[in-house]
């Protein structure tokens, strides 16, 4: 259950993280860019230390070796001309004046209260205390002062707040401590000022905290050390200080000492990390080599300087090579894969391409087939090293399933999107096959094919029928290839047609295989799937029958129609019918609070205030929701149970709710489904046809016109109320489903013949006691067989 709550929670942070698909984008093409080109970053040596030259070597041309011993002193020059970086905290003094006016402020406020209760207590007790604390005194002094201590910051002598209580914590005492402070901290206080002055010939580099900002400072002896701050504190506050008296002026001087702190301090990691930087930053150190030099003379010994220039040259040739063409190549697959994923996304009908999930989807599948030739090289070299079995290595690629890929992106994203995905991996494996045209000819009809026989799958089979079919078009595309590299094929190209063939089994087994992985990790649910659970033999469908036989036969019905309407403006019809038959299953656990399970029974709602009605109703969403994690129906079930009422009104219970207590005593949101609206064109087909089912059941005289207005009624009310906004239901495709739905609605309610009865009297009373659509009370019998004995006696079964 962890594992699935936590798949359901990525996939949903990729689904709403918007540069995902950029990092899918990048990653995708660096995977095929080292793919592509693996000779890039293949180093061979001709020769080892202590090797004896075969021949003379000269320079071809022109090239560079690098300065080992070079590089690296300017790489520590660069490191010794980085600054030293200290952090200006200029945010201290305000954090110091908030801590300093803070304490005093409520030290002072709270005197004023203390003395008076002292008063009052003294007036009350009829003691004279004079100046001596009682235990109680004593107590309450000392809460005060340990509450002054904690805002202040710094510890208080008791001396020193007898001082501050007999000035009444008088307010002028901050503000000589902050003006003192503001003054020393505005010239700058470092904790080594020793460590600081070793820089003075450079300088440093000071930098504020909060803003970022920089400047390089030389005059460093205008900062204090915390000793030089300290003893300045007396200096600076003297002029400040003249109307104090002698003790308030130490108390303020010894206050101002203890709240000095650095606000320049070393900030060595950062200055570590802009010496490496500025490293890292140096170029190496070439000197060059000329064209004609000799390298190596035949019948040396190879020393280092001569292995070294060898493999200099060998590699800035081959890296040079090697760069540009991945350079090429990697602007080649970026434009292809821009391209084809701005056509497919700006394509109608192709809105789920938009999501992060479909674009990981193809990412992942992109990467897998990608390297599908490589693993099968491999494993045909493997099986053919000791085999007399001949392949060409021109037609090699015959036997790699790539098709497979394309089948699989079908049944998932439909054929449009497999045909793109075709073409992009087609053009990339025929890179990998040099370039070679034939190549990305097979690979794309292949896989073009390969996904049109994938289309409507819906039956396991279907994936060996396509195999099959694959195969023998395999047969024909290599034979195609065979003749245009060869020329009139001889007999190996048997072994050609046998790995074509297959290989077309292959892609329909591997689909097979790997559909129901994918299924499981990316929450897809397939038309195979959504077969299965179509079977009205599912557990839970068997249990709605039992449990909830009108909630069945609703549902049911709603099936029937969502599958026409979405047949008729091109939605998902086997998709949306499933989506109909469990729309309601969240009806089981209270079945009888629903009207259409109610069989010749009270209605229990009579006794229930319409609030506990509405949150009884409200609550088989949820439920249902809980129902589909349960039996594991699938994402797209579950969410068609979740938006199936969107935020609709529960109107029959609002009215009664008004009707009792008033409309300004109801609020209107506790009768309303909490959503969200139907966001697929599936959904909103369940959404018109539940309502539209339930209320048909209604009408005493369902002919065609009564059902037309209905439908058209019901309709344009959902429509006005806002429901569809969200899911791509336009005015043309709602007139094709009140078309639809008339239809069905028409063949379920229409009218039956009326068979005669015994007594025309009595046909007279029932006629006229039953509705047009009921069927006639008595007995039916076969037209033209004779009355049996005892028929009149038969009792209705069921009754």
């Amino acid at each position: 259950m962890n594992i699935e709550k936590g798949k359901i929670r990525l996939l949903s942070i990729l689904e709403n993280t918007g540069p995902v698909k950029w990092l899918l984008l990048v990653l995708v093409t660096t995977v095929f860019t080292l793919v592509l080109y693996p000779n890039t970053i293949i180093r061979r040596h001709d020769y080892a230390l202590g090797d004896v030259a075969e021949r003379d070597i000269k320079a071809p041309r022109d090239f560079l070796i690098e300065d080992l011993s070079g590089t690296e002193k300017k790489r520590r020059q660069a490191e010794e001309s980085v600054l030293t970086v200290y952090d200006h905290n200029t945010i201290l003094i305000d954090t110091l004046r908030d801590n300093v006016t803070g304490a005093f402020s409520m030290m002072h406020t709270s005197g004023a209260d203390a003395d008076a209760t002292d008063v009052s207590d003294e007036d009350a007790s009829g003691v004279d205390i004079d100046g001596a604390s009682t235990g109680g005194d004593h107590r309450r002094v000392r809460a005060r002062r340990d509450a002054f201590e904690k805002k202040l910051g710094i510890s208080v002598s008791a001396g020193a707040f007898t001082i501050l209580e007999k000035e009444a914590f008088s307010l002028e005492i901050p503000t000589l401590i902050l003006g003192i402070l503001e003054r020393i901290l505005a010239k700058g206080v470092v904790s080594n000022k020793e460590l600081l002055l070793k820089d003075a010939e450079r300088g440093i580099r000071l930098r504020v905290v909060d803003s970022h900002e920089e400047k390089t400072i030389h005059n460093l002896d205008q900062f204090y050390g915390l000793d030089q701050a300290k003893a300045m504190v007396r200096i600076v506050g003297k002029p400040l200080m003249e109307s104090l008296n002698y003790t308030s002026a130490n108390l303020v001087v010894d206050f101002t000492q203890r709240l000095i702190q650095p606000n320049i301090t070393l900030n060595r990691r950062e200055t570590e990390d802009r010496k490496a930087a500025a490293a890292a930053a140096v170029k190496p150190i070439f000197y060059k080599i000329k064209a004609g030099e000799m390298l190596l003379r035949e019948g040396e010994r190879v020393t280092e300087m001569q292995l070294l220039k060898l493999k200099n040259l060998r590699q800035q040739s081959r890296l040079e090579k090697g760069y540009v063409r991945s350079l090429g190549g990697l602007i080649l697959i970026l434009s292809m894969l821009i391209i084809v994923y701005f056509i497919q996304t700006r394509h109608p009908g192709n809105g789920m391409l938009s999501s992060n999930k479909a674009i990981l989807f193809l990412s992942v599948m992109l990467i897998i087939f990608f390297l599908l030739p490589n693993v099968s090289e491999i494993l045909f070299k493997a099986v053919t090293r000791n085999t007399p079995i001949l392949i060409s290595d021109d037609t090699l690629f015959a036997g790699i399933p790539m098709a497979a890929g394309a089948m699989t992106v079908c049944l998932f994203l439909r054929f449009g999107t497999a045909i793109s995905f075709a073409a992009v991996l087609s053009a990339c494996a025929a890179v990998m096959f040099q370039g070679r045209f034939e190549v990305f000819l097979y690979f794309f009809l292949s896989g073009v094919m390969g996904a049109y026989w994938m289309q409507n799958c819906r039956e396991r089979k279907v994936f060996i029928k396509a195999g099959i079919r694959l195969g023998f078009l395999n047969v024909l595309l290599v034979t195609g290839a065979a003749v245009y590299i060869r020329g009139v094929p001889g007999f190996d190209i048997l072994w050609d047609w046998v790995l074509a063939l297959l290989s077309g089994i292959a892609a329909g087994i591997i689909t097979a295989g790997i559909v129901p992985m994918l299924e499981m990790a990316f929450g897809y649910t397939t038309d195979i799937t959504l077969m299965e659970l179509a079977n009205l033999e599912q557990p839970i469908l068997r249990r709605l029958m039992m449990e909830a036989p009108g909630t069945y036969h609703h549902s049911v019905v709603v099936g029937s129609m969502v599958e026409a309407a979405a047949a008729e403006i091109g939605a998902n019809p086997i998709l949306a019918k499933v989506c109909g038959y469990y729309h309601d299953i969240g009806k089981i656990n209270k079945p009888l609070y629903f009207i259409e399970n109610q069989m010749r029974c009270e209605n229990r709602h009579d006794k229930l205030a319409p609030s506990m009605s509405s949150l009884i109703l409200i609550s088989h969403v949820k439920e249902g929701v809980e129902l589909a994690k349960k039996h594991k129906l699938g994402r797209e079930i579950m969410t068609a149970i979740q938006q199936h009422h969107g935020t609709s009104l529960i109107r029959f219970f609002y009215d009664k709710a008004v009707k009792l207590r008033g409309e300004q005593a109801v609020k209107m949101e506790n009768f309303r489904y909490p959503g969200p609206k139907p966001e697929t064109r599936e959904i909103g087909l369940v959404m018109l046809a539940d309502v539209v089912e339930a209320a048909s059941r209604t009408l005493e005289n369902p002919n065609p016109s009564r059902i037309q207005g209905l439908v058209q009624s019901l309709i344009n009310k959902i429509f006005s109320d806002g429901q569809l906004d969200y899911c791509e239901l336009t005015l043309k495709d709602l007139h094709s489903i009140a078309k639809s739905f008339n239809k069905i609605l028409n063949g379920i309610h229409h009218h039956r013949i009326e068979y005669p009865e015994k007594s025309a009297a009595k046909d007279d009373k029932e006629n006229h006691e039953r509705t047009d659509h009921q069927q006639p009370k008595s007995v039916q019998r076969f037209p033209g067989k004779p009355k049996e004995d005892g028929a009149d006696h038969l009792k209705r079964l069921g009754l």
